[in-house]
């Protein structure tokens, strides 16, 4: 896919943007390209390099047991550093903590609805006693589990279109996936419905885009990739990925946090839990002056050594 652009000096600058095939992937991508050719005033020239990464192709296993995280950018990543595309677009969740060598997230688009949606009931205590929730996140079986260990959790793996086709088909009654994605697709309607941020906090970076560059990408491109970029948003990928890294986060550990500005500066709540929702480590925060990207990393990690701290304790004195 292809958007051209005017030429601005006689000569047409193009954009190579990487990303995975899905329909969610291509939607923000598309978006991405479209903000791209609007912040350059239309002196821009896009197009879309689809991949196809090894967690795309591994369906019949949890996550955690394929090698866990960048299991769904590396491919992009090598695509990036052997100079076969100039940028490519992600869910910020699915990206490591640590940049590879050579790579760096050039810009946080601006964070859609963080939460997570339940379909197939309003509430998770609204689920039959016992009953089957579809879910391929080890976060979200935990926090299920923790609010009802009666209910039984099942592999729900795919994009999201299979994964509400599974639920539709009756292999569980209910799933749950992240309401950005939802909305991102123009599939989010009546029958889903959004559970609260104080009843399940969602994983870090939630709704948030990332947009990962080469360290050497031409000073043009890096600028209108910063031109992109979205303050609030920035600064709760730092704090969250900072809590997430601190706990050696993958998608190995059940781990969740949220941050958000307020009037008087930003909240933060990060909490890690035991794979069957047994127990459950949680720490808030808060700063009272609007934060520096410096603030906002020292929060995560000041609630990563509380959680890290009061777990380790309970698990000495077991």
């Amino acid at each position: 896919m292809k958007r051209s652009a005017r030429k601005a000096g006689g000569v047409e600058r193009q954009v190579r943007i990487g990303t995975r095939g899905s329909p969610l992937a291509m939607a923000q991508a598309v978006a991405f390209a479209e903000a791209l050719g609007q912040a350059s005033g239309g002196a821009l020239s896009t197009s879309l390099h689809t991949f196809t990464t090894t967690g795309d192709r591994i369906l019949d296993k949890p996550l955690q047991d394929a090698g866990g995280k960048g299991l769904f950018t590396k491919e992009l990543d090598r695509a990036q550093l052997d100079g076969a595309i100039d940028c490519a677009v992600h869910s910020l969740k699915d990206v490591t903590t640590v940049a590879p060598r050579g790579l760096h997230i050039a810009a946080y688009l601006e964070r859609e609805d963080p939460r997570d949606c339940l379909i197939g009931a309003k509430r998770i205590a609204d689920l039959p006693k016992e009953g089957v929730v579809g879910t391929s996140s080890l976060r979200r079986k935990a926090q299920i589990l923790a609010q009802r260990p009666d209910l039984r959790v099942i592999m729900f793996r795919g994009n999201v279109q299979t994964r509400l086709a599974k639920l539709a088909a009756g292999e569980a009654d209910a799933t749950l996936l992240a309401a950005a994605g939802l909305r991102r697709l123009g599939l989010f309607d009546h029958t889903q419905h959004p559970v609260p941020i104080e009843e399940m906090l969602p994983a870090a970076g939630q709704g948030v885009i990332a947009v990962t560059l080469r360290n050497d990408a031409p000073v043009w491109l890096a600028a209108a990739c910063a031109a992109l970029d979205h303050w609030p948003s920035r600064l709760a990928a730092i704090a969250e990925r900072s809590f997430l890294r601190r706990l050696d986060g993958s998608c190995r550990t059940p781990i969740a946090a949220h941050f958000r500005l307020t009037e008087d500066g930003a909240v933060m709540a990060g909490e890690v839990l035991s794979d069957d929702g047994g127990f459950r480590w949680r720490a808030e925060g808060a700063l009272t002056r609007t934060p520096s990207e410096a603030d906002a990393r020292e929060l995560g990690l000041f609630l990563a050594e509380d959680v890290a701290s009061h777990r380790a304790a309970q698990l000495d004195s077991e």
